[in-house]
């Protein structure tokens, strides 16, 4: 009889939906139930509220979520948090960064982010694999161009030292990268749904709208996005390989 437990995941929670769409619940459980995990089996610590980081061990992985905040305020929780990124990515602990998460993990491992120089990225996107893709464990099974829900301002504009860029959009010359064998950002959204998705497009109608933009024919142009959505579980899995799972 195999009593192995259940491979526990720690969600880091760095920021809240838009007040439009918290009626869904919070980051940490739309990425839970993407990623196909069991309430039991996932930890959150919300960092942006002052919740202090556990020690490393006894989680197969990692996952951080979006915020609202930017990277580069350099708020002190964020950088208390990166640290503790750092230590634990230099001990081999498996990390999935999702939009600030991903700008999060290359801030922690000497990358630069900042404004993204094309400005907001929004609405369902076409992300396009680069040859090195191919050989990764998490974006392999893609094609070579998937869609995914986007929403950021700020970019990962230099990947850490040691990282593989695997995606690029348009607007985004790395919406994914892979630092090592264990720790992968993601600049899109792979937890958000296409109801998500056209939620957060019309709570920016008015930004949208300065920028020249029609929130209508984005929202309209939304559409599930699967190919992303796996991404996220192939993580879960890979990392409860790595931990002995």
């Amino acid at each position: 009889m195999n009593t192995k437990p259940d491979p526990q995941f720690l969600i880091i929670e760095t920021g809240q939906p838009v007040a439009s769409m918290r009626r869904h619940g919070r980051f940490p459980h739309w990425i839970r139930v993407a990623a196909g995990l069991r309430a039991d089996q996932a930890t959150v610590v919300n960092v942006e509220a002052g919740d202090p980081l556990p020690g490393h061990a006894g989680y197969a992985g990692v996952l951080i979520t979006g915020s609202g905040a930017m990277v580069t305020d350099r708020h002190g929780w964020s950088e208390r948090t990166a640290d503790w990124l750092r230590d634990g990515l230099d001990a081999g602990l498996p990390v999935f960064g999702i939009c600030y998460g991903h700008q999060l993990i290359a801030h922690a491992l000497g990358g630069e982010v900042g404004d993204n120089p094309t400005g907001r990225e929004m609405g369902t996107v076409p992300v396009e694999l680069h040859p090195e893709a191919a050989q990764d464990l998490l974006f392999a099974p893609l094609p070579t161009r998937f869609a995914a829900q986007v929403t950021h301002l700020q970019t990962v504009l230099r990947p850490p030292a040691d990282a593989a860029v695997l995606a690029r959009s348009e607007q985004d010359a790395c919406q994914a990268f892979r630092w090592r064998d264990h720790a992968w950002g993601v600049q899109f959204h792979p937890e958000f749904s296409a109801s998500h998705m056209r939620g957060y497009v019309h709570a920016r109608r008015d930004a949208l709208q300065r920028e020249g933009r029609c929130h209508r024919r984005m929202a309209k142009d939304v559409k599930p996005t699967p190919a992303a959505r796996g991404v996220l579980r192939r993580f879960v899995r890979h990392a409860a390989t790595l931990r002995g799972h």
